[in-house]
């Protein structure tokens, strides 16, 4: 940077020139211009790494293109209709592809597979430590230990979901028209306060979000979103003073979370907090408040985010789709009998088609649609060769879900919600099971996707049990998909439902 501002000024200096301002001027102009020129020559030539994959002009030539996409919310969308124009492998930046192809995903993600890239480092400010999200190798390996020892067993955590899950429910008793996109936010922020910090909210209680978490996340993560697309400028985030604000405000309102928990104890089990903190003394290295607070942030963000999400999904779906609902309905009415507690998840493991209602809601609003960041071949390698294609050193690599699942190779009719194809003994001539990764793939996949599928069965299968559910009356139902836009995590319109107690249940 400070090059670009000093040759044009050394040139005049150098010829004998004054340094006039119209002549200075003129001078950037054309040296910028030029460089520019040059730079657009280059990734547009046969001598580019990446020439040979196709992709939109545009995108080659700048990664501001990509940051106005993610600016507008519709990466996802977009990205798919490159892959249905241009194929698996699509050159989506100067140094980046955009890869939908099952084998390559697989080496991509999978054990022995790339690095994470610069992105997962944009949400961090630097006097924050990195979370299980950013780190590589043998880093990964040790806080993936902390994390695999506090998700083992989703047994220890079920009372909280239920407890959460029941007064989901109590709080709906009366009925009638709700936003269930708001209440399902609120069940969701409970339950990982819970979880990560001892019980850290109450927003079920109070009906709202009192102190503007939700909006603190989204504002944290679209910032987080836009400069990952620019990795380069990370390092000078710094030199907006607002930007870094917004970023440490949320790390320390986490650590804030973090004191709070340590002073008042779990909530009547083992939490999250108790593994990340170490509070057994298992590890050889304790870790630091600020390294435990940081993993039980990333938990709320992830966790809460993704849940609420796919809740709503479902729903959407169901509702949008009444002869499906009424079989959830029936099938809940034969596993879960009057006097049963639909919260056993006993019986959850009878609901073979809400669970195939869920798995289709997750594959047609992935819960990360664009997978959160990239992998990077590093500068250092020759390149690498996944699925038979050669990628060139210091290349990005993307592998959207949202993408990969409606890609008609893997999935008849991609973009209809068909959840009879995760059946037994389905029909569908294409269905690929190996191109659905809605939680990742691989070694760093998501840790909690056993407590998210023990989260979506319990309040499903209670609220169902418990009410009647219809789109309410004026609501446009058609438009709701239209308003999911992806910032990392996916925010939401209003989801407005009439909710009729079910006269048949003894719950709710």
């Amino acid at each position: 940077m400070i090059l670009l501002v000093v040759q044009p000024v050394s040139l005049l200096i150098f010829i004998g020139e004054p340094v006039a301002f119209t002549k200075l001027l003129g001078i950037y102009f054309m040296f910028l211009g030029s460089l520019s020129l040059s730079i657009i020559v280059y990734r547009l030539s046969s001598f580019h790494p990446l020439a040979q994959y196709p992709g939109p002009v545009i995108g080659k030539v700048t990664k501001l293109w990509g940051l106005w996409k993610a600016l507008q919310g519709y990466k996802h969308v977009y990205h798919k209709e490159l892959h249905d124009m241009y194929g698996p492998f699509v050159r989506i930046g100067p140094n980046e592809l955009s890869v939908i192809d099952v084998v390559a995903v697989g080496q991509i993600l999978g054990h022995g597979g790339l690095n994470k890239g610069r992105f997962y480092d944009s949400g961090r400010h630097s006097s924050t430590p990195p979370t299980i999200l950013s780190l590589n190798g043998e880093a990964h390996t040790a806080k993936r230990r902390v994390w695999n020892r506090a998700m083992t067993s989703v047994r220890d955590y079920e009372p909280l979901i239920g407890k959460r899950a029941s007064q989901l429910v109590s709080c709906l008793r009366d009925g009638g028209i709700v936003d269930l996109v708001h209440w399902f936010d609120l069940f969701s922020f409970d339950v990982m306060g819970d979880l990560a910090f001892g019980g850290a909210f109450e927003m079920l209680r109070d009906g709202q979000d009192v102190d503007g978490l939700g909006e603190r996340i989204q504002t944290f993560m679209k910032a987080a979103d836009l400069f990952g697309q620019i990795p380069w400028i990370i390092n000078t985030l710094h030199l907006f003073p607002q930007v870094g604000r917004t970023i440490q405000e949320f790390n320390d309102f986490g650590q804030g979370l973090a004191i709070q928990r340590m002073k008042n104890g779990a909530v009547g089990t083992k939490d999250l907090w108790y593994y990340l903190a170490d509070e057994a003394g298992l590890e050889k290295q304790k870790p630091t408040l600020e390294d435990a607070a940081a993993d039980g942030i990333i938990a709320i963000v992830a966790a809460s985010d993704t849940t609420a999400l796919a809740l709503s999904s479902v729903v959407w779906f169901l509702l949008s789709t009444p002869e499906y609902y009424r079989r959830v309905q029936q099938e809940l009415d034969d596993v879960i009998v009057d006097g049963d507690d639909p919260l056993d998840v006993t019986k959850h493991q009878q609901l073979h088609f809400l669970s195939a209602c869920i798995n289709e809601a997750l594959r047609l609003h992935p819960p990360v649609p664009s997978k959160g960041g990239s992998r990077q071949i590093p500068l250092n390698q020759g390149g690498r060769s996944i699925a038979g294609r050669f990628i060139p050193p210091g290349t990005s690599v993307w592998t959207p879900p949202y993408s990969l699942h409606r890609n008609p190779e893997y999935f008849s009719y991609p973009n209809q919600f068909l959840p009879d194809r995760w059946l037994p003994g389905s029909n569908f001539e294409r269905h690929d099971a190996a191109a659905f990764m809605p939680f990742s793939i691989g070694p760093a996949n998501c840790v909690g996707q056993k407590f998210a599928k023990c989260e979506l069965f319990m309040v499903l299968s209670i609220l169902f049990k418990s009410f009647d559910l219809r789109f309410a009356d004026g609501f446009d139902s058609k438009a709701w998909g239209l308003t999911l836009e992806d910032h990392f995590i996916v925010t939401r319109g209003p989801l407005h439902v009439n909710m009729a107690p079910r006269r048949q249940s003894t719950h709710g």
